[in-house]
């Protein structure tokens, strides 16, 4: 009896400090963020969503709990996406925000105006919660999304980020292909 029960306080003592300690996925999200970014291009996502985001399973997405305020997050990634030579953020968010009334999910209005500011330099195309992600789930069938779950528990308001070439525009691109359809090279 004394060798069990020096043995579960032995096991006991090693599991302990492991289940205290907090998860690493909880603490390394901008690290995980900092990782990501140079790997990620035009076609790939970074959404930075509410606590109660669906964990999707396409095979192109990876899922993070950050614990951290979903402002905060935003903040994070939006910076390093500007600091990087390669990618800038094309924005969508649902478009049922506006209509989401304090009654029913309180701090609802003081979230629209603090993402409003916090958006404000960037252009932000509102779709359909559905219809978004449709997008996300058919670009993760070639392309890699990384999901930043976060502590917000307003519903709606999870900011969805398709990066585009920083370098090469869309209007550039309009003019290549125009070029090329002229000079009777059409696309393969």
């Amino acid at each position: 009896m004394r060798k069990l029960l020096m043995v579960l306080c032995i096991l006991a003592g090693t599991f302990l400090p492991c289940s205290a300690q907090p998860s690493a996925h909880t603490t390394d999200w901008r690290a995980k963020v900092a990782e990501a970014l140079p790997l990620l291009g035009h076609r790939n996502w970074i959404l930075i969503v509410d606590s109660a985001y669906p964990l999707q399973a396409g095979p192109g997405i990876e899922t993070v709990e950050t614990g951290a305020n979903q402002l905060e997050v935003v903040r994070s990634v939006l910076g390093a996406i500007d600091r990087s030579i390669h990618v800038r953020p094309v924005i969508q968010m649902d478009a049922e925000l506006p209509f989401v009334p304090d009654e029913d999910a309180p701090g609802a209005s003081a979230y629209r105006a603090e993402i409003g500011d916090l958006l404000r330099a960037y252009p932000i195309e509102s779709l359909a919660h559905d219809k978004v992600i449709a997008n996300v789930e058919e670009a993760s069938k070639h392309f890699n999304v990384l999901v930043l779950k976060t502590t917000m528990t307003v519903p709606y308001t999870s900011v969805f980020i398709r990066l585009d070439c920083k370098y090469w525009s869309a209007a550039a691109e309009k003019r290549l292909r125009a070029k090329m359809a002229a000079a009777g090279q059409a696309p393969q």
